[in-house]
Order: C-alpha cells, then structure tokens, then sequence
C-alpha cells in the first residue's frame, strides 16, 4: 500500500482489501468471515539532555481475518493476519485460515454475532465522535523535536538540584481501520494521537536522587500544553520526592493519587471480566447483583464519550479562542464484535450491575455481549472497555488529606502483586507522609498491603478531582484500615 497516497484513496483500497477477503473466504467455503484492514502512521524521538537519541518513523499495513465453518457441535474458526498486502500475500492469508479452520476443534460458542444486534455507523455519527484531527500530521518532525528539547530544557531550569534527565519523548500517530463481515456489517474510521513527556533527575546535597514525570497528550495537537508548563511540572514532582524516608510498620489511611488511583479501582473492571467470570478466576464470580463495594462506589464503562474542551491558555499552540470536541482515548463506534458501544455502569452504589462481556462470553454465560468486544488484526476478540471512570466525590483532595492526622499519601507503585481471584493486594509505594492533616515529608521503601474485597468497601472519601489525561480517569481516593509496612 502506497503511504503517499490521498487518505480518501487508502480508505477506499482499505475497504476493498477487507471485503475481497470475505469474499473469498466465502468462496472457500465458510458460512461466515470476517476482516480487519489496518493502516496507520507512527514518529516517535527521544531526546536527552538535549541530544536526539533514538527516531523512529514508520507505516504499517495489515489486513486479519477471521473464518468459520458449520459442524454438527458448534463451529470451527481459525484466524491470519499478513502484512504483505500482494495477491499472492492474500492468497496464502484466506489458505491458512481455511486450512486451520478445517483441523480444529468445535466450539459451540463460537460465530459472528446476530445480524440485527450490528452497529449500522453512519459517516457522519463516526465523524461526531471527533477521533481524528489532520494537525497531527501537520506538526513538522523538527518541531516535534523541538517540542521535546523545550519540556526537558525547562525541566532542567527549574532548580539547581535538577541537573540530570531519563530524557523527554514526543509521539504521533494516526491510523485508519475498516472492519467487514458477511452479516452485512461495515465499519470504518480514523484515529489520531500526539504527545510528549519528560523525566527529570532531582538530586540532593547528599548525592540521593529522586525521579518523577509529566505529560501532555491529546487526540489534536490544538489540545497540548505547553512543554514549558510539563517540564516544570515534572520538576516539581521529581522535587519533592528529595529526602525519601521509611516509616514504622502500622495501619493507617490510604491517599491515592489520580495517577495510581487509576490502576486501583480499574480493578473492579478487571474483576468483572465475563471471561474470569466464566472460568471461576475472580473474586466477583457469583456476585451479580450483589454488594461488591461501598454504597459510594459507582463504576461507568463507556465508548462513546465526547468532551468539549476550552482552547487558550497555557497551551502548545496558545493564542486560540473558543472550544472543540474531541473523542475520549477509549471513545469508538463499534466494539470489536461489530456492536455498537455503549455506556455501561457495572457497579452503581457498590452494586455489581453489569458484567465486561464480549458475544463469545455472553454465549457461554447465557447474557448479551455488553459491547466490551476488543479486537486485534488476529485471534478471537477479548474483552477490554472503552473510558472507564469512578464518579467523583464533593471534597477536594486538600480536604481529604487536612482530615488524616497520619497516614500515606500514594504517589507510584511498584510490583505486580494483586490477585484478582481472593483479592489479595500487596505493592511496593512511595508517596508523601501525612501528618496533622499536611503532606509532611517524602516517604519510600514501604509496602502496602490489604484485600481488595475489604478495600473497596472501606472508601472512605472520593475526590472531586476527576479527569481525564487517558482511557480511564479516577479522582483522589482514601481507604481506612490498610497495613503499612516500612521499618
């Protein structure tokens, strides 16, 4: 495929590529097919201490496909995917998948979903989604590496204690996607991506050091802040990290940061995964319609949020006046199924209401597919959500923390150390020590520990500080009664 190309021209030999696919897959044999056609764009550089380290420029084509065949105990189905896009490249993509299909096993699960339960996109109902802005394109590699140098250069300039960077990125990348099956469905639509970040070095009169970061992303480049503003935002955060020390094992509240809140409570999604559901792998399984969590608990998963977002201020591209629309990092038209997306509370006042669930899953749980399908170029699609968030609270972080005499305040952890199936939790942190209602000093080596069953149901405060910087969003949240382990 030929990146030079208009895109109105690559759409077109997109949607021909992905419908000549099923086609032929029909034509094999198949009573069902389905396909997946992928062109994107992507720019990536990595600057330290003001020196380009590593540029990557690149495109990527591929097309997938998914077949299945009737047999008297459900349906075999096998799936490719190729990147060599010839004739003879899509001969050997619809001969592997036909020649797998035939070798394996039933299942009785398996086949596209229902034609009527299809998403019917419109090009003007995906256009109002707002996932693609041309500005991305637009930003000139030399500016994009200047972007860079800017945020690790204000970074470095913020304090004399911050002499060294890890180095700063900036990313780009656009992307087109056509999906086809043989129930009727077509879908397409575009994507596109920029941002950057940085990570200074902070380092005492004692010689320790101490890191953090920052970062500005957004689907247009109209939406950037400034690198000035991130590099000294990441200054500050490095900063007050200087100085780190343990403190006595004990119980004590819990403060997460949005940063790690985010990871916490995307838990309770985890755990609602019909797939884990289904194989009795999570600590949820049984719990529908049951209390899962605290009456101040309510989990949304939906793709098909729009924000409108102010222009102006400290923003890359200052100057501009007035707002755009733009579409959530997890914001699509149709799931990887082909079903439209949806809003979907899965806990409502610590509640488990609805469950994460793909047709496949739905099939084996005997409930309708929750449009939570994700799908690559190959394999059967898993179950992965749109932007998922925990609606916020009344109090401002300040207030949480002013009403903790000692506790933690979580700025990053680290490990892998929770089970989803018995709930145990148990990470490396650090974070600020909090004392008499104030964020006192810098604190590391410690290990929280608890269950997550007793954590979710031991909230004690929401912030009211939610937003959106990713796919998932989750403001300030304290938890009671966690153990503490330091020295």
């Amino acid at each position: 495929m030929d990146f030079s190309i208009q895109p109105a021209e690559r759409a077109q030999s997109l949607n021909a590529l992905a419908q000549q696919a099923v086609e032929r897959a029909l034509a094999a044999g198949a009573c069902d097919a389905e396909a997946v056609a992928f062109a994107g764009e992507e720019f990536a550089v990595h600057v330290r201490m003001g020196q380009v380290e590593q540029l990557t420029e690149s495109g990527s084509r591929a097309v997938g496909l998914r077949v299945f065949f009737e047999s008297p105990d459900g349906q075999r189905t096998a799936s490719t995917s190729t990147s060599d896009l010839s004739e003879d490249g899509l001969k050997r993509l619809i001969d592997g998948a036909v020649g797998l299909a035939r070798v394996t096993g039933a299942d009785p699960f398996a086949g596209l979903p229902e034609r009527e339960l299809l998403a019917q996109p419109s090009a003007k109902a995906i256009d109002d989604l707002c996932l693609y802005f041309d500005d991305v394109d637009a930003i000139p590699a030399q500016e994009r590496i200047e972007i860079a140098r800017r945020c690790e250069a204000a970074a470095l300039a913020h304090d004399t204690r911050i002499q060294n960077s890890v180095g700063a990125d900036f990313d780009a990348s656009t992307a087109h996607r056509v999906m086809v099956n043989s129930r009727g469905f077509r879908g397409e639509y575009r994507r596109s991506y920029c941002g950057f970040s940085v990570t200074p070095i902070a380092q005492d009169a004692s010689g320790a050091m101490q890191r953090d970061y920052w970062y500005s992303s957004a689907r247009t480049a109209r939406l950037l802040d400034s690198p000035e503003s991130v590099g000294r935002k990441a200054a500050e955060r490095a900063l007050r990290r200087l100085g780190a020390r343990r403190v006595p094992t004990q119980k004590c509240p819990v403060v997460y940061a949005p940063e790690v809140a985010r990871s916490l409570m995307g838990n309770l999604l985890s755990a609602a995964d019909g797939d884990s559901i289904y194989r009795n792998a999570s600590m949820f399984a049984g719990k529908l319609g049951e209390q899962v969590g605290g009456e101040n608990i309510t989990m949304v998963d939906d793709g098909t949020m729009v924000f409108e977002h102010s222009l102006g201020g400290d923003k890359l591209f200052g100057g501009q006046q007035g707002s755009v629309r733009v579409g959530g990092f997890g914001t699509s038209p149709y799931d990887g199924d082909g079903l439209p997306t949806r809003r979907t509370v899965v806990i409502e006042r610590g509640i488990l209401k609805q469950l994460m669930l793909n047709t496949y899953t739905g099939r084996k749980l005997n409930m309708a597919s929750t449009g939570k399908a994700s799908r690559g170029l190959a394999g059967a699609p898993g179950i992965g959500g749109g932007n998922y968030f925990l609606e916020p609270g009344t109090l401002t972080p300040e207030q949480i923390i002013a009403d903790i005499p000692q506790g933690l305040y979580v700025l990053s952890t680290m490990g892998f150390g929770v089970n989803l199936v018995n709930g145990d939790y148990s990470l490396g942190v650090s974070g600020l020590w909090i004392d008499g209602g104030e964020l006192a000093y810098p604190v590391e080596e410690i290990t929280i520990a608890g269950n997550l069953k007793d954590m979710f149901r031991n909230v004690t405060a929401i912030g009211n500080d939610l937003e959106f910087r990713g796919s998932g969003a989750v403001p300030t949240v304290r938890i009671d009664g966690m153990t503490v382990a330091g020295s």
